[in-house]
């Protein structure tokens, strides 16, 4: 029995979330004392998907079709059915996101398994099999007992942190039957944000709220995310002002978010953005006024005005390198 990881791809490379969730499957494979076999979907190359080993996976399966090329749930959720079948897997992975939610749950009905999604936490085996999920946004913790003989998982970002190894994963093609009923809805095309960086993928991420005034600003916050490597984010009120494109409004209605760093720059911090960024490692408050709510949720906070500090630290930083 080998525990089963789905991938997920962007441009022929594995998305750092799905290296995670590779991580995570690794791990749950040494206490079973088996190994983790990767599934991918889309077009790669076999010396990108061996890199599946350097997190811990033996091998890979490539589902190599022009028609699954776009995310189509439907299709990659029978592939990873007839793979999980195939591999014998009881435990299978994925990391947490629109895709691996929506495959999650298709996979799960079929297999006659049990979902856990925001698991945050390796599964405590020692009598049956629990697992640690996120709860109310972020603010609290949930033990689940999962009984089925199946197990389907999606790890939360930021929930292992990855430990690569000199390994590489042998890949091999697979080709599981296609149902024409799948593809009832087709991809016309695909729009891709402008940012060079993805926000569920970034692990630094600078944001701006309503305190920088006007779009004409956003030059300042643009300079310090490139210092920093950083994607760039807003609050709900300035994409709702057409300041920023609306892919980018965090929050519990727009994107959620795990960084390992998040700079919020003139964000009072209104409890539906806290809900899109309590996941985040460390949080930097940057704000004039001192009794802004987003303060009693920071790491760091900055009393002072984002005109002032932006350029500061953009150059501190620029300095430093």
């Amino acid at each position: 029995m080998s525990i089963l990881v789905f991938v997920e791809l962007d441009n022929g490379v594995i998305k750092k979330t799905s290296q995670e969730a590779i991580y995570y499957g690794a791990e749950v494979a040494k206490m079973y004392q088996s190994t983790a076999t990767v599934l991918a979907i889309g077009t790669a190359t076999a010396d990108s998907l061996a890199e599946a080993g350097k997190f811990g996976a033996t091998k890979v399966l490539h589902v190599s079709d022009e028609k699954l090329n776009h995310e189509n749930s439907l299709a990659y959720a029978d592939a990873l059915v007839k793979a999980t079948k195939q591999e014998g897997s009881k435990v299978v992975i994925m990391a947490k996101s629109g895709l691996g939610d929506a495959m999650a749950a298709r996979a799960a009905a079929k297999l006659q398994a049990s979902v856990v999604s925001g698991v945050t936490e390796l599964p405590d085996i020692t009598n049956g099999f629990k697992v640690t999920r996120s709860i109310y946004t972020g603010k609290a913790f949930a033990i689940v007992d999962v009984k089925s003989d199946v197990k389907v998982l999606a790890i939360k970002k930021n929930a292992v942190e990855i430990k690569e190894i000199d390994q590489s994963a042998l890949v091999e093609l697979f080709a599981p039957a296609m149902r024409d009923s799948d593809f009832v809805a087709t991809v016309k095309s695909v729009e891709k944000a402008s940012s060079e960086l993805s926000l569920t993928e970034a692990d630094i991420i600078v944001s701006g709220g309503r305190g920088m005034k006007g779009p004409e600003n956003w030059d300042l916050l643009l300079a310090l995310a490139k210092e920093l490597g950083a994607a760039t984010g807003c609050s709900k009120p300035v994409s709702d002002l057409d300041w920023r494109p609306h892919h980018e409004h965090i929050g519990q209605t727009g994107i959620k978010v795990a960084p390992n760093l998040y700079i919020a720059c003139g964000i009072s911090g209104a409890i539906q953005h806290l809900a899109g960024v309590n996941g985040s490692k460390c949080i930097v408050v940057i704000n004039k006024d001192p009794e802004a709510p987003f303060f009693k949720a920071a790491d760091y906070g900055i009393v002072g005005d984002v005109f002032d500090v932006l350029p500061r630290l953009t150059k501190a930083i620029e300095a430093s390198k």
